[in-house]
């Protein structure tokens, strides 16, 4: 084993290591310690600077042959996932002080880096477990409802019942193959064996448990809306772009055919439909988001139709471009003592006349969720769509686009409670200066993925 490769293909992780382990040494030396959170942004700044570079460097290497490995694609999407989690820190301030949320956050993306550069189902698992456990305690970590309590179980019942379904198909691809490498999969895809088959669904429906894909998606809008806006940011964002990701290393380079495509097309379709129709109901905004997420989940599981070689691009993009856009929204909102009263979409009311820059920038969000050209969204959903297309699946593409326009809907909504009604329902408690910051941090990169679209995809 050469530790110099092992140092450098996991630097990213090393460094999110010695935060958690800074972190810990912060919280047994001071009874009151300060500086979790410019702690936190450092090493955070510091893995995303560090996967950026080796990215750049065009950087591979396998320092555990068979279970991890990077390349510059891998190192890519760990850049922008690492990115992602740096305004969801700024937003934290207001809700979180201690130390704990910091070290469980880190450990949770740890996790994500880890599943990002798995090549074998144990490594995936780890991936997986460290990325989710974290997550059941946030979602409790400083809640400010009473049903916060009951939406953490709910989560943790559905998560550890996507962890059992996990191991189930993985122990019959082991049984079937005598191997735990990612190939087991993708020979399974293609063979008549029924336990194979059986193994493939088995995997394929606890990475729809876990990205609350219909009808495996009861726990997302009580977990979404019971916990903290924080949370519930990282889980729409970076929780959803791991389980994506993961799913499309599992998938590699194989071209999906029947009956697996037959699988990702209808119960993707369900969640575009069903998350959009919902969505239109809901009057609280965080479990609006969480019915949105379920259809965007739909939308990026819809990218394994297409094309083996653009599949990744696609999906990476289309998670920069929504993280994004939902990362501006949790931003942008109002925020008071009364989190349930924050939380209706009534509190919008009057926001443009109250903070004309937040009005600004949360319309701007929804439309871009909406796919209205020329933002980012609109972008993410051509190439996802132009690829199926491109695969020969044109009616199911077409089914798609029409349930796409269900969302528009809710997200207008959004927009006419913050720009067309003078009613100020909920004032913010004070000034948030970090939310601010996160804003800007957001649309930067938002308004360069608009306006360069062709380049950012020649990146990825």
């Amino acid at each position: 084993m050469n530790w110099q490769h092992v140092l450098l293909a996991m630097l990213p992780e090393h460094i999110l290591l010695v935060g958690i382990v800074l972190l810990i040494g912060l919280e047994l030396v001071s009874e009151r310690p300060r500086g979790a959170l410019g702690l936190a942004l450092l090493t955070v700044a510091a893995a995303t600077a560090a996967a950026a570079l080796l990215a750049h460097q065009g950087y591979a290497s396998a320092p555990f042959a068979g279970h991890f490995s990077v390349n510059p694609a891998t190192l890519t999407a760990k850049a922008i996932v690492l990115a992602l989690v740096l305004p969801t820190l700024l937003l934290s301030r207001d809700d979180f002080s201690e130390t704990r949320f910091h070290l469980l956050l880190l450990s949770s993306v740890y996790g994500v880096c880890l599943l990002l550069s798995a090549d074998s189902f144990l490594t995936m698992f780890l991936g997986l477990e460290l990325m989710s456990l974290p997550v059941y305690v946030l979602v409790l970590l400083a809640f400010q409802r009473p049903d916060s309590a009951e939406a953490a179980l709910k989560y943790l019942v559905l998560g550890g019942a996507a962890t059992a379904t996990f191991l189930m198909g993985v122990s019959l691809l082991y049984g079937g193959t005598g191997t735990l490498d990612l190939s087991a999969f993708t020979r399974a895809l293609g063979s008549p064996n029924t336990m194979a088959q059986a193994a493939v669904v088995l995997v394929v429906v606890a990475f729809f448990l876990k990205a609350a894909i219909v009808p495996f998606h009861a726990w997302a809008p009580d977990a979404y809306e019971g916990a903290s806006v924080p949370v519930t940011a990282y889980m729409a964002t970076v929780i959803k772009a791991g389980v994506l990701l993961a799913a499309v290393r599992l998938f590699g380079t194989t071209p999906v055919g029947r009956p697996m495509a037959d699988l990702l097309t209808v119960l993707p379709l369900a969640s575009m439909v069903w998350g959009n129709l919902a969505a239109i109901r809901q009057t609280s905004f965080r479990r609006m988001i969480a019915y949105s997420s379920i259809a965007h989940a739909g939308y990026l599981f819809f990218a394994f139709l297409g094309a083996a070689p653009g599949r990744f691009q696609a999906v990476l993009f289309y998670i920069l471009a929504y993280a994004l856009m939902n990362l501006l929204a949790f931003a942008s909102l109002p925020r008071g003592a009364d989190d349930a009263a924050s939380d209706r979409l009534s509190s919008l009311k009057g926001m443009y006349q109250r903070r004309p820059f937040a009005a600004l920038m949360l319309g701007l969000a929804m439309l871009s969720l909406a796919g209205i050209p020329p933002l980012p969204g609109f972008i993410a959903k051509f190439l996802i769509f132009k690829n199926v297309i491109a695969a020969g699946y044109t009616a199911y593409a077409v089914v798609g686009l029409l349930g796409s326009y269900l969302g528009i809907y809710f997200y207008l909504r959004v927009i006419q409670y913050a720009f067309m009604s003078t009613d100020a329902v909920v004032e913010p408690a004070s000034e948030r200066r970090l939310a601010l910051s996160a804003s800007v941090l957001c649309l930067v990169p938002a308004v360069l993925v608009a306006v360069f679209p062709g380049w950012f995809i020649g990146q990825l």
